[in-house]
């Protein structure tokens, strides 16, 4: 059941009977329409009526159209207006530049411009290793998308990309300090983006590649990394990869199974999929299952593009060659980074025993999560409206920090498992069970732990 979410939240400005029960009419009305109300505030009083500011929230744009209407038919009332606040959230972006120090006088302008700043630009230009001690290089982050993969969204473009590449600087700064900037190219030509790219590198200390569709962001990042001086990290595989392994770990603790003997069956095999097998793999995992849309990846498939022979190559060693359904029989977890609605509860019921289910395609996960706990033991998804959701978020702040204070740039899968044990442990024993396999995107503690993790092993690995 699709339950009201922040996302969808509406205020209403409505005109109301300056009656007894007008208020509670309007409360009930919402909450019929299968609302959940979140604040009502009065903001005119008068002899015959009432000024009302209703917030509520809707489980989608259809459903905030119904709640008005319902409104809008109660005797008496009159809707003025209707403000979707997670628009008004967007309303002139999410980010600003603040300079870091005070300009306030000539002396202050003579040293951070002109003519003191000739003597650092100098400095600069005769150890160019200077350019992270003395600018904004450092602490700072591109993030680089050409709108080929948004979100569930698809290509929808470098514009349209741009409110997640703002909200993805937004965590950044908020979680680690880190300044990160939206770089959103119009083009998705993979040599150009290259091009690009590296032109641009002088300014910053990493790079996060964000919604580059596959296999074209493989080919990006290889590349990327190999050609520059700083760490190039792309958090659709290796984010989502991370946290998911974090997950994983405490999810068998709950269970009691260990990583190396358990049945895993992967839904979507692009990026995510990709990535997700990998450091599996590089923990223990032996037992991977991995499906597209044509069901269950394996070395006699024909036709196979690289990406996905590169799979076949390195899981289902029994050459399992049915559908995801019934690759799910008898699987002790799924891991789903596919698409919606792939099945139900039905067939959680027959994996095996203390199941594991991380449903993570968003908004729409691959199985109800209610539906699925009814059967498997623990449940997550990419959702913040339900328990366990594995967000990048836990790792991508943190994994950067870690980076870019120990001057790194080599991204090993060594760094990035010590980054999700950082996050596992950061769940106390005593806390850990079935509803809490990770810690809260919001513990303030996470993006440290992952930074000091990652610091000490790309240290010690000489990075």
């Amino acid at each position: 059941m699709v339950t009201p979410s922040p996302g969808y939240a509406i205020t209403v400005r409505l005109d109301a009977p300056a009656a007894a029960g007008s208020t509670g009419r309007l409360v009930a009305a919402v909450s019929e329409a299968g609302a959940s109300v979140t604040a009502l505030d009065i903001a005119e009083s008068h002899t015959d009526r009432l000024v009302v500011d209703l917030s509520c929230d809707a489980v989608d744009a259809n459903h905030a159209n119904l709640i008005t209407a319902a409104l809008d038919a109660l005797e008496g009332v009159h809707v003025r207006k209707v403000s979707d606040r997670t628009f008004l959230m967007h309303l002139g972006g999410k980010l600003e530049v603040v300079p870091k120090v005070p300009l306030k006088h000539r002396d202050d302008l003579s040293r951070a411009y002109t003519p003191g700043v000739a003597r650092v630009c100098l400095a600069i230009a005769a150890n160019p290793d200077d350019a992270r001690r003395l600018t904004i290089k450092r602490n700072t982050v591109a993030v680089v998308t050409d709108g080929s993969a948004v979100l569930g969204l698809g290509n929808i473009g470098p514009a349209a990309a741009l409110p997640v590449m703002e909200g993805k600087a937004a965590l950044f700064k908020q979680f680690a300090g880190v300044d990160a900037w939206p770089v959103c190219l119009d083009t998705q030509d993979t040599e150009e983006i290259i091009k690009i790219v590296k032109a641009i590198a002088p300014v910053y200390g990493g790079v996060n590649l964000e919604d580059i569709a596959a296999p074209r962001c493989f080919e990006i990042e290889t590349r990327l990394r190999a050609e520059l001086d700083i760490p190039v990290f792309h958090d659709d595989q290796h984010g989502t990869a991370i946290v998911v392994l974090a997950a994983l770990t405490n999810a068998l603790r709950v269970v009691g199974k260990r990583l190396p003997d358990v049945r895993i069956v992967i839904s979507g095999a692009g990026a995510a999929g990709h990535a997700i097998i990998t450091l599996l793999q590089a923990e223990g995992a032996r037992h991977i299952v991995a499906c597209d849309r044509n069901g269950a990846i394996h070395r006699g498939k024909p036709d196979l593009p690289e990406a996905k022979r590169w799979i076949a190559e390195r899981t289902n060693e029994d050459r399992f060659e049915g559908t995801l359904v019934d690759a799910l029989a008898g699987a002790d977890v799924f891991i789903g980074v596919s698409g919606p609605n792939l099945f139900t509860g039905k067939e959680v019921a027959t994996m095996a025993e203390d199941a594991i289910v991380f449903a993570l395609s968003n908004p729409d996960p691959e199985v109800d999560p209610g539906e699925a706990a009814q059967y498997a033991t623990v449940v997550a998804t990419g959702r913040s409206d339900y328990p366990n959701q594995i967000n990048n978020v836990l790792a991508f702040p943190g994994f950067f920090r870690g980076m870019l204070d120990a001057g790194a740039h080599r991204i090993t899968q060594e760094l990035m498992v010590a980054a999700a044990r950082a996050i596992a442990d950061a769940v106390e024993p005593s806390a850990l069970n079935a509803s809490y396999i990770v810690p809260s995107v919001f513990d303030p503690n996470v993006a440290g732990a992952v930074a000091a993790a990652v610091r000490q092993g790309a240290t010690a690995g000489d990075a």
